[in-house]
């Protein structure tokens, strides 16, 4: 498997602006989102379904729960940024949040 190409600074730019609900962390190398739910239940369902979706790209997330929040980052350490791996698989994070997981 090749290693995945960085995002240049304009695509990493446009793709934030599609993704407004995404923050770069400092440095540019992630990006970061915060999500609430109902409760812990709710979460971990959402959790779960991210999970899945990660396990299929074979890219998966730096992300914490507690209780009804999950924060998530998302960067391809190999890469040592961001790449195409990373906006995929926050579309889906984006898309479970959106449908209740």
């Amino acid at each position: 498997m090749s290693r995945p190409r960085l995002l240049t600074p304009e695509e990493r730019a446009e793709a934030l602006a599609a993704r407004p609900l995404w923050a770069v962390v400092e440095g540019g190398g992630a990006i970061h989102r915060t999500l609430r739910f109902g409760d812990f239940d709710e979460a971990w369902a959402f959790m779960a379904v991210v999970a899945d979706a990660a396990k299929r790209l074979d890219h998966h997330p730096d992300w914490r729960n507690v209780w009804a929040r999950v924060e998530v980052t998302l960067s391809t350490h190999e890469a040592g940024g961001l790449t195409a791996l990373d906006l995929a698989l926050a579309d889906v994070i984006d898309d479970a949040a959106a449908r209740g997981s």
